[in-house]
């Protein structure tokens, strides 16, 4: 194959990559907690017909070289984990965490995953539990007789029971944060994975050593910026137009030999 084509080919496959990172961006816009993708690129291997610093006389060099490039991949999808705005619910269940850190998420299956979506709830034992009915860790269990719950922003919850005259502390919760939480998996369901690139779990006090603070009543939005992400898909259609046109010029290049062969 024409190398001038095959470079074109990868262009077209790594702009549509990109297009299909954009639009997952887009479609949660306004997804709590959502962290938005950007598609890392990377140019492949050359085909090398001379070194630079090759020698053409004994005392001479070749100052540049001659390498043809061979096209382009995308190889890697990139978390940008930087803060979504606040949204305030005034529901007294719903967290954000405002720095650095993550909610603990027990799975069914054992494991724990790990979120930014402050969206909890309780089932019907009064446990506290994301929107899919998993379990917040550590676990938290509300009175069924409560009148009040207040979450403070070290962690701490409290109720205040049915003909009470001062409130109960009744659990204490933990924020988690990783040395590089762009190598964390997404799972979807807003949650993610440990991996060996995120590093291991380091739980805390929010608020302490690093970690962010907890606000009640307010849940962390998308942090989409919907202008940017536009402004990348036209960029994305140019590029993928530019390579479009790269295969069609070297397509009637290649048709002009054969016809005056």
């Amino acid at each position: 194959m024409n190398s001038a084509l095959w470079a074109a080919k990868t262009g077209l496959d790594a702009q549509q990559t990109r297009m299909a990172v954009i639009s997952n961006n887009l479609a949660n816009v306004n997804t709590t907690g959502f962290k938005r993708d950007r598609a890392l690129f990377e140019d492949l291997m050359y085909q090398t017909v001379r070194h630079p610093g090759t020698n053409t006389a004994q005392d001479s060099v070749l100052p540049s070289g001659l390498s043809v490039g061979t096209g382009v991949r995308v190889v890697a999808t990139q978390k940008l984990h930087t803060a979504g705005g606040l949204q305030i619910t005034e529901n007294p269940l719903d967290l954000a965490v405002q720095g650095r850190g993550f909610f603990e998420i027990q799975m069914p299956d054992g494991t724990t995953a790990y979120t930014r979506d402050g969206s909890f709830q309780i089932n019907g034992d009064g446990t506290m539990v994301n929107s899919s009915g998993y379990t917040l860790q550590p676990s938290i269990s509300i009175p069924p007789d409560s009148e009040q719950v207040t979450i403070g922003r070290d962690g701490t919850i409290s109720t205040m029971i049915a003909g009470a005259t001062t409130t109960s502390v009744i659990g204490n919760l933990t924020v988690t944060d990783f040395v590089n939480p762009s190598g964390l998996r997404p799972l979807g369901g807003n949650l993610f994975a440990e991996t060996a690139a995120s590093g291991a779990a380091q739980s805390g006090t929010p608020g302490l050593n690093g970690a962010g603070h907890l606000i009640q009543g307010s849940v962390e939005t998308s942090n989409v910026n919907i202008v940017e992400e536009l402004v990348s898909m036209i960029e994305t259609q140019r590029a993928y137009e530019i390579n479009s046109k790269a295969i069609s010029t070297t397509d009637s290049m290649l048709q002009f030999a054969n016809n005056n062969l």
